[in-house]
């Protein structure tokens, strides 16, 4: 599939290993930043989503969406993205991500509004449960950062080009291809989520660390099974 995911916000919060390593299957290992893990929820824009060499749906092919997720490293010894949950605004587009792709994609009313330096998210599921888990953000968005000033956390939370799914109890992988991030100091103005706890994990503790993007082109390749 190829993707532009635009408008992006990173809002992460560290978590004790063994609260996150719980809900994780088997053969997946949480990957920690001076010994703690990472969940990180993420609202963006999906546009010109399509299948290569088929133009893109108008209506269906842009969209906002918001995921929750953790760092992980798998039996074949990559680094990863595992998504706790995933809410889009396109039933059909959540349809065939649940169909093709096995992720836990969720149907939910949504959108996105940019007023100058500001952005708000606002998320609430529709289907399937737990229903009316939702997210409501107002995100301000700073100076971009210069690549000599992001260090090893701001790498470690957004540049990941794997990531895994589990297809009838077996770990697969599919590789995530763009390239690096632009990124740009935020904050969150106005927070309001129960997405992280809908995914099974406590809710968060403090403010959150913001990251922010403009976004980027993405091509997600097949699933292959992984082999250790």
């Amino acid at each position: 599939m190829l993707h532009e995911w635009s408008t992006v916000t990173f809002l992460h919060w560290p978590y004790r290993r063994p609260v996150v390593q719980r809900l994780l299957p088997g053969g997946l290992e949480v990957e920690s930043v001076d010994g703690l893990a990472w969940v990180g929820l993420v609202p963006f824009r999906m546009r010109d989503v399509r299948i290569p060499g088929v133009p893109a749906v108008p209506w269906l092919s842009q969209f906002p969406e918001t995921n929750v997720r953790t760092y992980v490293r798998g039996p074949d010894g990559q680094s990863a993205i595992w998504f706790f949950s995933l809410d889009a605004a396109r039933l059909p587009a959540v349809l065939a991500a649940r169909a093709t792709y096995w992720l836990r994609y969720f149907w939910a009313d949504m959108g996105v509004v940019e007023d100058g330096r500001r952005v708000r998210y606002d998320s609430r599921r529709r289907w399937p449960g737990p229903s009316r888990a939702g997210c409501r953000a107002l995100v301000e968005v700073g100076d971009p950062y210069r690549v000599d000033e992001l260090g090893e956390l701001d790498h470690f939370l957004t540049a990941r080009y794997v990531l895994y799914a589990s297809v009838a109890g077996r770990l697969v992988y599919a590789h995530a291809e763009h390239p690096p991030w632009p990124l740009a100091r935020a904050r969150a103005l106005d927070l309001t989520e129960d997405l992280i706890e809908a995914a099974g994990l406590p809710a968060p503790e403090g403010r959150p660390l913001v990251h922010h993007s403009a976004g980027v082109s993405v091509r997600i390749g097949a699933w292959k099974p992984v082999r250790t």
